[in-house]
């Protein structure tokens, strides 16, 4: 009888492994779920959530019974098991479009918060939290189980504003179950030169620089970015230096002030936003050959419902004088500066000859000032009155002779 009884015993451990899958038996991961199973990865167009697979089954469930919130009847909100690495994992991908985040019934929220870093000055900063959770499905028909939940939960924090300059950032990454994670749109984000207003033919910028008032044209341009959001461009200035956090600046465009020569295109209606200036010159480069600055763009990226109401009212603002940014210019969103490679300006427009007589550039069209030039001229009036004078008198004295003889 005894043996019997530790037949039947043999018989239940050996069922109980045999529900372990071979790539399990010898993995460090096959124990109790923990809180570090569970990876993010917030991308500018899909996330990305990684499970261990072992854990799953040690707690009686396998990759059928794991499911985005709850959603059974969804296919797409279920998992696809690689057990072709170490350790097996459990693989959930979803884009960020709003036919996906719905049908998983993922939460999408938009939050407001006080800017920090490169934004603290911004009372209103946005962000978007993408968030939701991996629960698993009891098969259990009675009243009660003996199979513990698996809950793991997982969260992307977008910011919605940046400051973009011209170095590549790259997208941040991985992230702890029942903890957050940070995303950025960041390293979708570029700017390009054009020299045309079809925006085909980059901008190439010869040594001598380009002659003032060449006409260049912008573009601000989100790539592989979901389509939920645009881009708007908030300020647009220019520097000598190629840090866009510097006391001295000149604003092309902030919000509806603009610059004379300053037009915007195309903004916050699309993926790209479009704007166009005059090459000038910095007067502390006077005594320069070239005056060379970089352009900076405070970019938003808006939702696409909420950009039109994002958007400055320039009938409201066409009455202001010109100022400095001011904290309103960039509510609402979270922002990031793109900045363009040098811009080099040379001393001439495009009517100016193009010879140079002086060490620092001085164009040869002329050399006299106005007031030189009245001189002159008063100078030659001057003479002509002076030889009209020696000639009528050298006349009158010719015809008094006879009478003196």
């Amino acid at each position: 009888m005894r043996l019997v009884i530790l037949v039947c015993q043999l018989g239940l451990i050996l069922r109980t492994e045999a529900q372990i899958p071979d790539a399990c038996v010898l993995s460090d991961t096959n124990r109790a779920p923990e809180n570090s199973d569970i990876t993010v990865l917030c991308g500018t167009e899909y996330m990305d959530l990684s499970i261990y697979l072992c854990p799953v089954y040690q707690a009686l469930y396998n990759e059928s019974l794991m499911v985005l919130n709850d959603q059974l009847n969804t296919p797409e909100c279920y998992g696809d098991a690689d057990w072709s690495v170490d350790p097996p994992v459990l693989k959930f991908r979803f884009p960020l479009n709003e036919s996906s985040i719905s049908s998983c019934n993922n939460n999408f929220k938009i939050i407001n918060q006080v800017g920090t870093g490169q934004f603290s000055d911004f009372s209103n900063v946005q962000y978007v939290n993408i968030s939701g959770t991996i629960t698993s499905v009891d098969p259990s028909a009675g009243m009660i189980t003996y199979r513990p939940q698996i809950l793991y939960k997982f969260s992307c924090f977008y910011p919605m504003q940046y400051l973009l300059n011209n170095t590549q950032l790259a997208v941040s990454g991985v992230s702890l179950a029942i903890r957050d994670n940070n995303g950025s749109f960041i390293s979708t984000l570029s700017m390009q030169l054009y020299q045309d207003d079809q925006f085909q033919d980059i901008l190439n910028i010869p040594q001598t620089g380009l002659n003032l008032k060449t006409k260049i044209y912008v573009a601000v341009t989100a790539t592989n970015l979901t389509d939920r959001f645009n881009v708007l461009l908030v300020r647009c200035y220019a520097t000598t230096s190629p840090y866009p956090t510097v006391s001295t600046y000149y604003d092309l465009f902030v919000g509806c002030q603009r610059d004379a020569q300053t037009k915007v295109e195309l903004n916050g209606e699309s993926q790209k936003a479009h704007f166009s200036f005059e090459a000038f010159r910095f007067v502390e480069h006077k005594n320069q050959t070239v005056s060379t600055f970089f352009l900076h763009c405070v970019t938003r990226l808006c939702e696409v419902s909420s950009c039109s109401s994002l958007k400055p009212n320039c009938a409201v603002s066409q009455k202001r004088r010109k100022r400095a940014p001011q904290e309103s210019d960039l509510d609402d969103s979270a922002n990031v500066t793109v900045t363009s490679p040098p811009i080099v300006v040379g001393q001439l427009s495009s009517g100016d000859a193009q010879t140079f007589s002086a060490p620092y550039g001085t164009s040869s069209e002329s050399g006299y000032s106005s007031p030189v030039v009245a001189v002159i001229v008063c100078i030659v009036i001057l003479a002509i009155i002076l030889v009209a004078m020696a000639v009528y008198f050298a006349l009158y004295i010719r015809q008094r002779k006879p009478i003196v003889q």
